[in-house]
């Protein structure tokens, strides 16, 4: 999760999808619209049939579910991927809002790990739902089962000022667990820690579970993340590790170590079908 855009946190969920691959068959969900999202280019050439050949109206098996997911290679093992690969010129896919909905895709397709590279502002979503009177996003991904909420920062004057007013939208709203919260600080350049961000990482620590620096990496700004893992360098994919031990420890001590079996989820009903209008040339479409 992030404040707002360009937080890193497509790049910190890829590296810790990476890391988490090590101990569980794990799977990215790409929540971000086609146009805006940074995964179907990291998974060119590796794509199964992609979120479209996923129809919500009917019941889907494992290997369906599977099937329709990219593959990376990880440093040690392999992940997955559920994205829209399609070609922009396609009409977008309605993915489903509800987090509900993910985690019971990703059950249904056998992964153990989730993570969910999620598209919205979560102090915006936090202050907006209590306004409306609703749970909104962010709470509704941090009561899932077992869920670590991930949030994602700059270390630079403007993200730390950020992400500082987004923990005070959450110590003040509540409903959405800091004491579980890992913040990742996604350098985009190199150098020295900024001395703002080693402040943040003082005060954070005081109420969150823990705070990781990703290190600025040169063949990551060059390349991207379709690069295979041996390109990524080693101190990014040692604070990667990092990142996935906090989290991890985080889990187990909020929930029990091992974790428990989770939970079977609970189907989600579906809409009533809709009724349908004649467009000319084009048959019946719903409306």
């Amino acid at each position: 999760m992030a404040a707002i855009g360009g937080s890193g946190r497509s790049t910190v969920a890829c590296l810790l999808a990476d890391a988490l691959a090590r101990f569980g068959d794990a799977v990215v969900a790409d929540l971000s619209a086609r146009l805006c999202s940074p995964w179907p280019a990291w998974t060119a050439g590796a794509q199964g049939g992609g979120l479209a050949v996923l129809p919500p109206d009917r019941p889907l098996s494992r290997a369906e579910i599977r099937g329709a997911a990219a593959v990376r290679p990880a440093a040690e093992g392999r992940w997955s991927v559920l994205t829209d690969g399609r070609e922009w010129s396609t009409a977008p896919l309605p993915l489903p809002a509800d987090p509900a909905a993910w985690y019971q895709l990703a059950a249904a397709g056998g992964w153990q790990v989730l993570v969910a590279d999620t598209a919205h502002p979560v102090a915006h979503d936090v202050a907006a739902a209590d306004w409306a009177g609703l749970p909104g996003l962010t709470r509704g991904w941090c009561a899932l089962p077992y869920a670590v909420p991930v949030v994602c920062a700059q270390p630079t004057a403007d993200g730390v000022q950020q992400l500082q007013q987004a923990v005070e939208v959450l110590r003040h709203c509540g409903g959405v667990p800091l004491e579980r919260m890992v913040v990742a600080f996604s350098a985009a350049s190199d150098g020295r820690l900024p001395a703002v961000a080693r402040a943040a990482s003082t005060m954070l620590a005081a109420h969150t579970a823990a705070v990781v620096h990703l290190p600025h990496d040169g063949g990551i700004r060059a390349r991207g993340l379709a690069a295979r893992p041996s390109r990524i360098g080693d101190r990014t994919a040692a604070a990667a590790r990092d990142l996935a031990s906090a989290v991890l420890a985080t889990a187990h001590e909020a929930f029990g170590d091992p974790l428990p079996a989770a939970p079977r989820p609970t189907p989600i009903p579906l809409p009533l079908p809709s009724p349908t209008v004649p467009r000319p040339g084009a048959g019946h479409v719903p409306v």
